[in-house]
């Protein structure tokens, strides 16, 4: 899936889409290796909310159905292995493992109660999240 299809800008994402006959190990987007098995759902390192939810937007059910069934039995390992590292002394890899649990949480609610993207009865209505906080 292109980066194009989001609205908010991905300029700063860390790393890049893979072409053909790349990883996303191999370009920068690595998972500690104890999660190398989540690296197929690396399009879901993101590190901002808005990032998060375009990607929550544009994906299919099937497609959060198959991020959740991956990445949900890793949650509580993901939460043990960060532990209580200072976000400031993340490594890459970390923080992309913290990215990817922050989708994980994103895409929660669509798949455990709405069985849709959007939040049920909201038309179009639209939050924007000002300030978040920031992993360094």
């Amino acid at each position: 899936m292109p980066m194009s299809i989001f609205s908010h800008s991905m300029n700063n994402v860390p790393g890049r889409y893979p072409s053909a006959g790349e990883t996303w190990r191999s370009i920068g987007m690595a998972l500690p290796a104890e999660f190398a098995d989540l690296e197929p759902y690396g399009d879901w390192i993101l590190p901002t909310e808005p990032q998060r939810y375009d990607k929550r937007l544009a994906s299919t059910m099937e497609q959060m159905q198959a991020f959740y069934d991956a990445a949900f039995p890793r949650l509580e390992n993901a939460l043990s292995y960060l532990g209580d590292t200072p976000l400031e002394e993340l490594t890459e890899p970390e923080k992309n493992l913290l990215y990817l649990m922050q989708s994980l949480v994103m895409v929660s609610f669509p798949i455990e109660l709405w069985r849709q993207p959007r939040v049920p009865d909201t038309g179009a209505a639209y939050l924007d999240l000002i300030v978040e906080p920031v992993v360094a």
